[in-house]
């Protein structure tokens, strides 16, 4: 394949628009379009050196898969190793977790995957993974594993059927990312099919370079510079992405490729030494950019500034330079590595870090670290305290609750409620002197009677909680019910902080009174809070309903690495949770033996104004509306004292 030193140019065209967008230059807003060029750029090479290898009867699925390894492994392995001092270092356990899975799903060619699973591209918290944009090099490996075998396949049909069969396939691949946009919007950014059609436009550029060679055109060339250029400087993250906009700078690559001869204008700017230099180091720098960025924002307290960013951009190309001097020419030759040494290294090196990521995976993000212990309260999981699960009719229909957890036979005292019960039953039980406690409910699922509710996460709750109200209905040894729930929709504004990471919207749970007795979400809440209550008292069953712990607008960990307050205030809480307060206080007048339990001073102490996240230098919660292990026994103390008091 003869070299064309203007696709280095465009190489360089494509890594640097990337790197300030990542750096978050406002200018650069569209500089995402930067891994849209790659990838038809790759299409582009590849298409054509297999074209030639087949035409020249010298095709070999072996060496192409070498030629693949020594380009991409080498410098991945390299960047991926450094990364893993600093992760155990920076990370807290959460990060490292999901670090440690990245590790994983790198070396399976599937980074894309996790990520798509994970997150969106240009959520806040996809800024400090180290290993995001891994997620553009799965998509191009899994080109690499399945179309040459296609193309080996298809070849028998003749070269212009295959040519016209990548059309078809790029046209559908479009129109599946037309449609990807608008119904699974971070699926379609991260995933192959509709991705593909930006590599097959490289191929179909290929096909027609190699039927009648590059052309000299000054004006489309201009076109598909202008085009690029104007999809980095226009575009933002709220352009649908990859759709019909992203045609724009997919056509201009193709229009250089086909028409940006040496002699044009174009090319002769394309090729200048200095860009030139950039596009040969441009793998690299692509590599080393994002982690630097990810542990630059682990290790601020607020958002590194502009001039720090332009002083990484800057490094990541001097570690471009060294890395493709030192790591990645060496191994493109193959008389210093045989093929067999680059295989042999290639699964060393995977096996290597899928170890290491599984071990990081299961050990929670190498939470035993010494520098992390201050971190370890940020883990809750009843599973393993030895509470027994069920074991009856309410583990043994479907549909099976999130939360079911005995700890005897004999049941006298049940917790009932969502995952903000779920975080108070083990402090609940090693404080409260009683026998016999049960906690049945479902993660977002309120103890709401005859209320179809389905949860921001989409869990549908009704035929949950209608088993737990029939399971209830026919005990008769049950004597108190503690009602625990969230109540930040619709009892309260949505400010938790992890909620508002993830983009949650307070519409996004839904609910509805099967009787028709109420319309606003906040009348259904009490229409159906106070129908359990009632089905409870008939019972006689007395009830503790629990005001739910103040959220946070920060995340625990951010307060104890000092990046943010620790301290929040009893009046802001007491204002943000007037309406779930008055609510409680409301019915638990009109009902006889209906009690509320306030937990604020857990937090703020009986005469403080000034709360805390902290108790002791540990932390209470383990995220911005949860508890953690110690704050779930700190809170169990002071419901046990309460317990005491009315009883008495």
């Amino acid at each position: 394949m003869k070299y064309r030193a203007e696709i280095d140019g465009l190489r360089a065209l494509a890594v640097v628009p990337v790197i300030l967008f990542h750096a978050g230059f406002e200018l650069f807003s569209g500089g995402f379009v930067g891994v849209d060029v790659f990838f038809v750029i790759s299409g582009y090479l590849i298409t054509t050196i297999l074209i030639e290898d087949i035409e020249n009867k010298r095709f070999s699925i072996v060496n192409f898969y070498e030629r693949r390894a020594r380009r991409i492994l080498p410098a991945l392995f390299f960047v991926m190793l450094v990364c893993i001092p600093f992760a155990w270092m920076w990370m807290l356990p959460s990060q490292m977790k999901d670090f440690s899975q990245s590790l994983v799903a790198v070396s399976l060619f599937a980074s894309n995957i996790l990520f798509w699973r994970e997150s969106g591209y240009f959520d806040a918290a996809a800024e400090e993974k180290p290993l995001l944009h891994t997620w553009s090099l799965a998509v191009e490996e899994q080109y690499y594993v399945l179309f040459p075998i296609f193309l080996i396949l298809a070849w028998r049909f003749g070269k212009n059927r295959v040519f016209w069969m990548i059309v078809v396939m790029a046209a559908i691949s479009l129109m599946l990312s037309e449609w990807g946009w608008r119904n699974k919007a971070t699926a379609n950014f991260y995933l192959a099919p509709t991705r593909a059609w930006e590599l097959f436009a490289g191929s179909i550029a290929a096909f027609i370079v190699q039927k009648q060679g590059v052309q000299k055109n000054n004006l489309l060339a201009l076109i598909g510079l202008a085009a690029i250029i104007f999809s980095i400087f226009f575009y933002d993250e709220n352009t649908p992405f990859p759709s019909v906009y992203a045609l724009i700078p997919v056509l201009g690559v193709v229009l250089l490729v086909l028409y940006a001869d040496k002699e044009t204008y174009v090319a002769k700017l394309l090729t200048t030494k200095g860009i030139v230099g950039i596009g040969l180091i441009s793998y690299s720098a692509y590599l080393w950019h994002q982690p630097l960025f990810a542990f630059a924002r682990i290790q601020s307290v607020n958002e590194p500034g502009w001039l720090l960013f332009l002083v990484l951009s800057s490094i990541s190309l001097l570690l471009a330079f060294l890395s493709w001097r030192y790591i990645e020419a060496p191994f493109r030759k193959k008389e210093r590595k045989s093929r067999n040494e680059i295989f042999i290294l290639s699964f060393v090196g995977l096996a290597f870090f899928a170890a290491i990521g599984y071990f990081g995976h299961k050990s929670n993000g190498f939470s035993g670290r010494e520098s992390m212990s201050m971190f370890s309260d940020l883990e809750y999981d009843n599973t393993n305290l030895g509470y027994a699960r069920c074991n009856d009719e309410l583990d043994s229909i479907e549909p099976k609750l999130n939360y079911c957890f005995r700890t005897s036979d004999e049941i006298v005292n049940v917790l009932f409620g969502d995952s903000h019960a779920d975080d108070k039953f083990h402090g609940i039980v090693q404080n409260v002197p009683s026998k016999g406690w049960m906690f049945i409910g479902n993660s977002s699922c309120p103890p709401l009677m005859n209320i179809n509710v389905e949860s921001a996460d989409g869990t549908v709750c009704s035929e949950r909680l209608d088993k737990i109200f029939k399971f209830l209905y026919g005990r008769s040894n049950i004597e108190r019910v503690v009602l625990s729930f969230a109540h930040m929709y619709p009892l309260d504004t949505l400010i938790a902080a992890d909620h508002i990471k993830r983009g949650f919207e307070v519409t996004d749970r839904l609910l509805e009174d099967r009787e028709g007795l109420a319309n606003s979400p906040t009348e259904v809440f009490e229409i159906g809070l106070r129908r359990t209550i009632s089905y409870l008292r008939e019972k006689g069953v007395s009830v503790v309903l629990v005001i739910d712990i103040p959220e946070l607008v920060v995340m625990p960990e951010d307060c104890l690495a000092n990046k943010a307050s620790c301290e929040f205030s009893r009046i802001d809480v007491l204002e943000r949770q007037k309406v779930h307060r008055d609510l409680l206080a409301a019915i638990s007048r009109d009902y006889e033996d209906v009690v509320v339990f306030d937990s604020l001073d857990v937090f703020c102490g009986k005469e403080d104004d000034t709360c805390s996240i902290l108790k002791n230098g540990r932390t209470l919660y383990r995220d911005s509306h949860h508890l953690s292990h110690f704050g779930s026994v700190e809170y169990g103390k002071y419901f046990s004292d309460f317990l005491s008091e009315f009883d008495k």
